[in-house]
């Protein structure tokens, strides 16, 4: 067995989750983010989905951002008006040919000291604001260097999906960098310390019309500004990830190479978790590939839910000569596996 789950997951599910404001629901808690904070506080930085409530049966309701208010407003469309051109899930719905998500997601704290049991702060601790983020912000990870951590993390709005940057000592006050990947480039997931003088990360673009959507490589002098950028991990035709491949967890540093936990899914869109191995002094190499997944979806929870046979994570933890994964169920729960990186490597 590659990796065991948690007997208790999911860990967080949306009943524990107190939502923003009483009139919205919580129908997501899932993909966060992972660090140590304090020495002894194993945190997540959860994204947290939540739509209206009074959302009728025979209507789609997307919620967005007024960046000049600050308030959120309703578009709300009758499933039989024509300008629906597709409803391909629940998800989100296509209209007058523009996609609209049926919630928006912000960013919340949960705080364990055992890695299991989880308090989830009762309020936001990032909610859009920025013109940039007027559908939400979404799937963050937590990269510590020195004494800052570094927040990759998604952002919707009708310009498109980017990456922007947060920074923070203490979790409280929360610095935005702005965007620093354009649309369309999202699982991005900086390195834990600086190779050869620069900041490194790995990318995802998205293109629409020629080539594989897969992971790449970029650097930088300064988390900001980037560039050097290369093709590293991409989809292989008739395999467990012969759709998409994109970054997840933070790289753990091995005596073998940057071992990196990513997500591939397949054409009929499952998701599962893989591993490769970057060389530790040029992490645009790759010195070994995963030959099978670390982990599938097999677990009722990832089979089952907002969105299923989805395992997604976007943070793992070093404890206890233990990898804890920390993954998205189905675009619904956050679940828990354990694992070694022994196990990992195993797959190669």
């Amino acid at each position: 067995m590659l990796v065991e789950r948690s007997p208790e997951n999911p860990i967080i599910t949306p009943a524990d989750v107190p939502p923003s404001r009483d009139d919205y629901e919580v129908v997501g808690a899932f993909n966060p983010g992972a660090t140590i904070f304090n020495d002894n506080i194993l945190l997540l930085l959860l994204r947290v989905a939540e739509r209206p409530k009074d959302k009728a049966d025979d209507e789609q309701v997307a919620p967005i951002l007024n960046p000049d208010t600050g308030e959120l407003e309703l578009l709300r469309v009758k499933n039989d008006d024509p300008n629906i051109t597709d409803i391909p899930d629940s998800r989100s719905f296509y209209y007058k040919d523009e996609m609209f998500l049926t919630s928006i997601s912000h960013l919340r704290i949960a705080r364990s000291k055992d890695g299991i049991h989880f308090t989830v702060d009762p309020a936001p601790a990032v909610f859009p604001e920025m013109p940039y983020e007027t559908y939400g912000l979404e799937d963050p990870r937590i990269t510590k260097i020195e004494n800052l951590y570094y927040i990759t993390y998604k952002v919707v709005s009708d310009k498109g999906i980017c990456t922007a940057l947060l920074t923070t000592e203490d979790f409280t006050h929360f610095n935005r960098r702005g965007i620093i990947f354009c649309p369309e480039n999202l699982d991005v997931v900086i390195f834990p310390e600086r190779v050869d003088g620069k900041y490194w990360a790995l990318t995802r673009p998205v293109p629409r019309y020629i080539g594989p959507r897969g992971i790449w490589i970029a650097s930088s002098p300064d988390a900001v500004h980037w560039g050097e950028h290369l093709p590293l991990v991409l989809p292989q035709e008739g395999t467990f990830h012969d759709g998409k491949t994109g970054g997840s967890c933070v790289p753990i540093k091995t005596d073998d190479g940057w071992l990196e936990i990513y997500h591939g899914s397949d054409i009929h869109d499952k998701y599962s978790l893989a591993a490769v191995l970057l060389d530790l002094n040029d992490p645009s190499k790759v010195i070994a590939r995963g030959k099978i997944p670390i982990m599938e979806p097999a677990a009722p929870y990832e089979l089952q839910g907002f969105y299923g046979n989805v395992v997604f994570s976007c943070g793992a933890i070093e404890k206890d000569n233990s990898v804890l994964i920390y993954y998205g169920a189905s675009d619904e729960f956050t679940a828990v596996a354990k694992t070694t990186v022994s196990r990992i490597l195993s797959t190669f």
